[in-house]
């Protein structure tokens, strides 16, 4: 079913393909995808989900930058070049996974993502302030912030992956 679905996805848009779609493709009942599922955006958070993991994982045990190892400004520029490249090859998957922004930042990714954040930002001697500061850099990885940059800005993620070294260093430099 993932496969039929990621192939479906890649093909038409997450926001064009049915359930039922995925099921004729797949090759098994409607029914068999909704229960296995539930709806389009779980779905596509479990297609995604190999691809994230691949980032977790570079994140806790990869090399340095991303990985341990290196000073937390590296490790925060690191994470925003690795997550802007996976927005700009997934986002419109992300879209259609993460639903509301409400249910994006109650999720276990986002805490993941955050928690790394904020502990980076603590090495980072942003003390008492690095919980918010997490939230702050998590607010321009967000898929439809980062399509808006694409799309409506005009930004390439060169750009993006600058401009979010600058505001790590805007936050870094200002806690000192």
């Amino acid at each position: 079913m993932l496969d039929a679905a990621a192939r479906l996805f890649e093909r038409d848009g997450p926001s064009c393909v049915t359930m039922e779609a995925v099921a004729a493709e797949a090759g098994v009942g409607k029914g068999t995808v909704f229960r296995r599922f539930g709806d389009r955006a779980s779905l596509a958070r479990a297609i995604i989900g190999d691809h994230e993991s691949g980032l977790q994982e570079g994140m806790i045990r990869g090399p340095a930058p991303l990985g341990p190892g290196a000073p937390p400004h590296e490790r925060l520029n690191a994470f925003g070049a690795a997550y802007l490249s996976f927005l700009d090859r997934h986002v419109e998957l992300l879209l259609e996974a993460e639903g509301t922004t409400v249910t994006w930042l109650a999720s276990s990714v986002y805490a993941m993502y955050r928690t790394h954040l904020a502990l980076l930002l603590r090495e980072g001697g942003c003390g008492e302030s690095a919980d918010y500061l997490a939230d702050v850099l998590m607010a321009p990885l967000a898929a439809p912030v980062f399509k808006y940059h694409r799309q409506v800005r005009g930004l390439g993620l060169a750009e993006a992956i600058e401009e979010y070294a600058g505001l790590v260093a805007r936050l870094l430099d200002s806690s000192r």
